[in-house]
């Protein structure tokens, strides 16, 4: 399976920062990003430093594509697997995709639905699923998004009242509020 390293997460933050310079230069004051700049980023095991610069550049018409294809990166350790960063990081996301006014909104509902489906219980009696997504035990991550998109829950439910967001589809609308029902 692909797993992407804190080497690997390093390099293509890095690499965003050659790619836009300007990153992060200017004072962000945006609401839904208070607090993102005090986070130990980098004390969280496989997670860079740069974060906040790539949630500061979400919100640049230019950068923002690509900081978002870079955040989802250094968010996931693969394609099964959240990164033990996502569940501090899901508050700004959720904040973020509650604006109607940002670019990349529509991908940070993508990864949003991402967070969420693999924030669900893995069925222990499910060989296979256990196989593909590991024991709930080994995945503290898990529980700890179900906490955060619970706590912002009142958020994510006008998030997916907004008629701006027509095109999100039913399964992933449901997706969602499953991440905020109580198990």
């Amino acid at each position: 399976m692909c797993v992407v390293d804190a080497a690997d997460k390093e390099a293509a933050v890095a690499h965003f920062l050659r790619e836009y310079p300007q990153a992060g230069q200017a004072e962000c004051d945006h609401p839904a990003l208070v607090g993102c700049a005090d986070v130990a980023w980098s004390q969280i095991p496989g997670c860079p430093a740069g974060v906040p610069v790539l949630f500061q550049c979400l919100l640049d018409q230019a950068a923002g594509p690509e900081a978002l294809r870079v955040l989802g990166n250094v968010l996931m350790d693969s394609v099964f697997h959240a990164s033990v960063a996502m569940p501090t990081a899901l508050p700004f996301l959720i904040r973020l995709a509650a604006d109607p006014d940002i670019a990349v909104r529509s991908g940070l509902v993508d990864l949003l639905v991402v967070a969420a489906d693999l924030s669900q219980p893995v069925d222990a009696d499910n060989e296979r699923m256990v196989l593909l997504l590991g024991n709930d035990g080994d995945h503290p991550e898990r529980e700890q998004c179900k906490a955060a998109f619970a706590d912002h829950a009142s958020v994510l439910r006008m998030l997916l009242d907004d008629e701006t967001l027509r095109l999100i589809s039913a399964e992933d609308r449901a997706c969602l509020l499953n991440a905020v029902a109580p198990h």
